[in-house]
């Protein structure tokens, strides 16, 4: 089967579909962007997604020439086109074509740019991971200072991911110039101390505040579990019984090594499964 992918309009071919080169989301980053999980093809937190993509363009103050209502529409129409069940759904609006310049163009003459595909993933192969745990590694945080934006500027986090990858890591930890651990590279970053308190970075600028994170918080009270919101140091992370990493494409995952150092015996935390294994039954489901 041929994959489709929606472009300003049109279901296009997937080897056919195309940007223009003066595209600012090319030229400039200057776009934002969601990803949306499909399970059992339902969407996941959708609308929560789409408040954010919402959000992310007032504070780049792009404002798209269609409604963002037509958004459901047209990803429910790729799901079915692109028959996924379980997979991804990619957003992404930029300010459109224009000629090449720093300052906005003319948005009435500009027509933003709507761009969605979709994806089917393993699904079983992501539980296979979940039980065995990633490897995380440290860095400096050296992105913008907005990355509760959810951008196409990612640069930084590409960076970030290929040296986590070659050394043999699945993601890059990021601390802030204190020492505190603020994200993932593409994942919020959790731990989890021996009171079985679940600790995350605050919802701050310096963080994209995840659905997936979210999602988290509302398991987290239907087991009674305590979630704390404040920064943890390297050292505190290492020392921790458990940690995991959340995001739309990896759900709740397990970390087992940060910086090589073993957690929990370099094993999978019991809690972080029972969060991963959850999950679900707490997320807003859209057929």
């Amino acid at each position: 089967m041929s994959r489709t992918i929606y472009v300003n309009g049109s279901y296009q071919p997937y080897d056919q579909a195309t940007l223009h080169v003066e595209d600012r989301a090319t030229l400039f980053s200057d776009s934002v962007y969601e990803v949306v999980e499909i399970k059992n093809g339902n969407l996941i937190d959708q609308q929560d997604h789409l408040d954010r993509l919402a959000r992310s363009l007032n504070e780049i103050s792009l404002t798209p020439d269609f409604s963002l209502n037509t958004i459901p529409f047209i990803i429910r129409e790729s799901v079915r086109r692109n028959r996924v069940r379980n997979g991804m759904v990619y957003i992404q609006v930029s300010r459109g074509v224009a000629k090449r310049d720093f300052i906005f163009p003319n948005p009435d003459m500009t027509p933003a740019t709507l761009i969605i595909f979709a994806r089917s993933s393993n699904f079983i192969a992501k539980e296979v991971q979940a039980s065995k745990g990633i490897k995380v590694i440290t860095m400096p945080d050296i992105r913008w200072k907005r990355p509760d934006i959810k951008t196409t500027g990612l640069l930084a986090s590409v960076l970030a991911r290929q040296t986590a990858k070659g050394q043999g890591a699945a993601e890059a930890w990021l601390y802030d110039e204190n020492g505190f651990i603020t994200e993932g590279a593409a994942s919020n970053a959790w731990i989890i101390n021996e009171q079985d308190e679940l600790i995350t970075h605050p919802a701050t600028t310096a963080i994209l505040k995840g659905i997936t994170r979210e999602g988290v918080m509302r398991a987290a009270k239907q087991l009674q579990l305590t979630y704390i919101e404040r920064p943890f140091t390297i050292e505190e992370a290492k020392q921790a019984k458990e940690a995991f990493i959340t995001a739309a494409t990896n759900l709740v995952m397990p970390v087992t090594h940060i910086d090589g150092d073993p957690l929990n015996n370099g094993q999978s935390g019991a809690v972080s499964l029972r969060l991963r294994h959850i999950f679900h039954e707490f997320a807003q489901l859209t057929k």
